[in-house]
Order: C-alpha cells, then sequence, then structure tokens
C-alpha cells in the first residue's frame, strides 16, 4: 500500500473555505430563479445546451448521459428533465448520427429565448448585489473570477 503524502494544512484549509464560499454561491443562484417559471436545474440543463458545441463527430447538442453526470444526478432523472423541457417546447430529443442507441438533446428557439430571459433577470439581480461591493471588493471578484475559471478547466473531462 502506498502511502501519499497529505497536502499543505494552507492549501487544505484554502479548499474548504472555497467549497463552502462556491457552496453557497450555489444556493444564491437557485434564489435567483425562485421567481423564474423554470426551475434551477431546468435552467442548467438548458444552459448546458446553449453552451454546447459541435463533437469531433460533428454532432450538435448533448447526450442525455452526459446531461445526467454535469448534473450529478442519474440518467433517469436527467430524462424526466428533458421530458418536461421538450413537452414545455424548450429543448428536442434527436437520435445520435454517430451512435443510433444514443440520443442528442438540443435548444429550440423558444429555449434559447428562455435562457435569455432568465439570464437577463439573473444578471439584474446580480448587479443590484454587486452594486453593494466597495470598488476594491469588485475589482478582486473581477481578478478572481478568471482564476474560477482556471479551476473549472482543470475539473473537466
Amino acid at each position: 500500500m502506498s502511502e501519499h503524502p497529505l497536502p499543505d494544512p494552507v492549501l487544505l484549509a484554502l479548499s474548504r473555505d472555497f467549497r463552502e464560499a462556491l457552496r453557497h454561491s450555489i444556493y444564491l443562484v437557485r434564489r435567483l430563479d425562485a421567481d423564474g417559471e423554470l426551475s434551477a436545474a431546468q435552467l442548467s440543463t438548458l444552459k448546458m445546451l446553449l453552451d454546447s458545441s459541435e463533437d469531433s463527430a460533428g454532432a450538435n447538442g448533448v447526450r442525455v448521459g452526459e446531461i445526467a453526470r454535469n448534473l450529478g444526478v442519474k440518467v433517469p432523472s436527467a430524462t424526466e428533465q428533458i421530458i418536461k423541457l421538450e413537452r414545455a417546447g424548450l429543448v428536442r430529443r434527436e437520435a445520435d448520427p454517430a451512435d443510433s442507441r444514443a440520443v442528442r438533446v438540443k435548444l429550440t428557439a423558444e429555449g434559447h429565448a428562455a435562457v435569455e430571459s432568465a439570464n437577463t433577470r439573473r444578471n439584474a439581480v446580480m448587479a443590484g448585489i454587486l452594486g453593494s461591493l466597495t470598488d476594491a471588493e469588485r475589482q478582486a471578484l473581477a481578478a478572481a473570477i478568471p482564476v474560477i475559471g482556471k479551476i473549472n478547466e482543470s475539473l473537466q473531462p
């Protein structure tokens, strides 16, 4: 059995604090959606589809399994969300051209509009919150965003 050195205690404390801040940020974003017509999970799914691009085989849309992984749920739960979104006219399911057993989910024009509307609402609320920060706090936040992006990229499969 190989022994792994313990991480630096300072890094462990920073990791703990960062994860807690992210957890609270997720709660904040979910509260931003409380007044919307779609749930936070549904908006996350739509946003994921908006952000999707063609894969190496030239197919667009996102496979249901990938949606489930990104949402941190099982495939049946993701499928249930997709069915609700499809009934609302926000997404459509199509056969994957690279694998006839798989399904890709694509955003419809109505789904795109729903994401844009939600983003506009979220951004307006968040701008109000950020307006209460000092200039120095806003500059610190702006400086942290690329670092958070780098962390997110390192976690991508």
